[in-house]
Order: C-alpha cells, then sequence, then structure tokens
C-alpha cells in the first residue's frame, strides 16, 4: 500500500532555489545497494531503453571508468552531502546507521507493459500499482517510465516525475518519470527543447524526450534515495518538499539563471550540451546538487 507521502519534480525551472534550510528529519534513506526494477509502461524502442540502462549503470561504474566529470561523481555527492549525514545522527529508520553505507545502484530487473494494461490516461493512484508490477526488492526502487503517448496525472502541467512509496515497512520506493518528446518537450526536457522563451541545446543521446527523462529521473532518484518515505533530507512543506535536487531548480553548471542552464560541456561532434560521463561513451545532463552546509547548489561542471 502507497504512503501518503509522495514528491514531484515540478515545472520550476525558471524559479531560483528558495533560500529556505534543507535539513534532515531523522527519517530513513535509501544506502547500501539499492536494488531498482524498471517497468517500461508503453512503446519504448531498444535504443531508448538502452539510454536509461546505461544511465543507472553509471550510477555506480568505478570513477576510474568514466572521465571526469562523471555520473558515478554526481552520485557520490548525494552520499557525501547527504547519507553520510544521516549516518552521522544514527536515526535513518533502520536502513543502516553508524557509518553510512555506499550507496550502490543495482538494475535488479526490467519488465515491459507495452500494450498499457491499465490504459493510456493515467491517474496518480495507479503509478504505486505500477510500480508493484516491478517487484521491487527490500530497500529497492521501481522505476516506472511512461512512453510519450501516456499521459499520466498532472504531468506537463505541474510535474515532470514524482517519487513516493510502494511499501514503507518494507523500505520499497518507487519513481516515476515520463517522456515528455510529444506533450511537453518544453517543460520536461528543457534545455533540450526551446521554453517559452531561452535557448535550446542538442541532446547528448540524440533523443530529446529520453534525454530529458534522464534529467527526470536523476532527480527524482536524488529524491526517493535520500528522502523515500518522506520524513529524511526535504526543505518546505512535507507534502510539497525541495529535496536534493528539485532545490536547485535548472541549475545544471555554473553560471545559471533562470532561462540559462549553466556553462556546459559540449560535443565537439554534435555540439550537444553536458556535463557528465558516463558508461558505453555516453554523454548526460544532470541536475545541480543543493548542499545543505552551504545553502548552495552544487554542479559538477
Amino acid at each position: 500500500m502507497a504512503a501518503a507521502s509522495v514528491t514531484t519534480r515540478k515545472l520550476m525551472f525558471l524559479v531560483q532555489p528558495q533560500p529556505n534550510q534543507l535539513t534532515y528529519h531523522n527519517g530513513a534513506v535509501l544506502q547500501g545497494d539499492i536494488p531498482v526494477s524498471v517497468i517500461w509502461y508503453g512503446r519504448f524502442t531498444a535504443a531508448q531503453k538502452a539510454v536509461i540502462s546505461d544511465f543507472l549503470v553509471s550510477l555506480s561504474t568505478a570513477p576510474q571508468s568514466s572521465p571526469a566529470p562523471s555520473v558515478s561523481q554526481w552520485w557520490s555527492s548525494i552520499h557525501q552531502l547527504y547519507l553520510s549525514k544521516a549516518a552521522a545522527v544514527g536515526t535513518s529508520g533502520g536502513h543502516g546507521s553508524g557509518a553510512a553505507k555506499i550507496a550502490r545502484v543495482v538494475l535488479s530487473g526490467q519488465v515491459s507493459d507495452e500494450a498499457c494494461s491499465l490504459g493510456k490516461s493515467l491517474k496518480l493512484s495507479q503509478l504505486p500499482v505500477l510500480a508493484a508490477r516491478a517487484r521491487p526488492a527490500k530497500g529497492g526502487i521501481a522505476l516506472v517510465l511512461t512512453a510519450q503517448d501516456v499521459a499520466v496525472e498532472g504531468f506537463c502541467m505541474s510535474r515532470c516525475g514524482r517519487h513516493g512509496s510502494v511499501d514503507a515497512k518494507a523500505g520499497t520506493a518507487y519513481v516515476w518519470a515520463g517522456n515528455s518528446a510529444t506533450q511537453c518537450p518544453g517543460q520536461c526536457a528543457w534545455p533540450f527543447h526551446q521554453p517559452a522563451y531561452g535557448p535550446q541545446s542538442p541532446p547528448p543521446n540524440g533523443d530529446v524526450g529520453m534525454d530529458g527523462l534522464v534529467i527526470n529521473v536523476a532527480s527524482m532518484v536524488a529524491g526517493a534515495v535520500t528522502n523515500p518515505f518522506g520524513d529524511g533530507f526535504y526543505q518546505g512543506d512535507r507534502a510539497a518538499p525541495l529535496e536534493a535536487a528539485t532545490a536547485c531548480p535548472g541549475v545544471y553548471g555554473k553560471g545559471a539563471y533562470p532561462g540559462y542552464a549553466g556553462q556546459l560541456l559540449v560535443d565537439t561532434a554534435t555540439g550537444a550540451s553536458y556535463n557528465a560521463n558516463g558508461a558505453h561513451g555516453r554523454k548526460h545532463l544532470l541536475p545541480a546538487l543543493f548542499d545543505p552546509a552551504t545553502s548552495t547548489c552544487s554542479t559538477l561542471v
């Protein structure tokens, strides 16, 4: 049964981070090996699935396997900024205390529902139902990804992604994000598609929807690990919290300001903007992480 606590990646990429303090509320965080089970809802091509699978693998790849700045370096920052602090407090809800276990994402399984068994217009209440079908392991995350022709309640209007609880007692969480390519790329795949105003950058993996999806998956997974059940790290209202990545909307590189993603790396071959190298030669754009110690947004570049 899903808990009431959920977090959304809202459409706030033109809004500066708020100055409120992001603090630890002494609840559970996810540590150690974190099994991630993926459910592909709707039609995704093999190439599209590979973008996400390679990103997930990149999170726990040895740093020396990819040139800096890397996806694994970004993931290590979550441990440094958040998980180690929870361990120091020693009240991490039974998911580890004392010395923090390094969080390591393990891709544990993938299932497909190409026929969209629950229809192509989903309510938020159906997301944990789909997540349960992925059978997330204890202490793990079910990753629900919806195809570009699947509508989800509030998608594009008020959110690009969401995370919540599948079963708090079992320590399982879920993350949902959708392919926004045909519905709202200017909102949920920015800066790879032009918004109401501002620049547009080519996507590093050649797919606006999937490269935007990586951003939203990264943002929501960061939240799911540091605030899986609503009593971990967040600032503001528990019912609508700002978390590790959502506290830094629209910030991807140094010098970012509303409508400008910041100083990014550029792939000389494609002209694509990115800030992280990943497995199998992939390049990705990952959100800044809020540093609670300095109340600033920490970027890879």
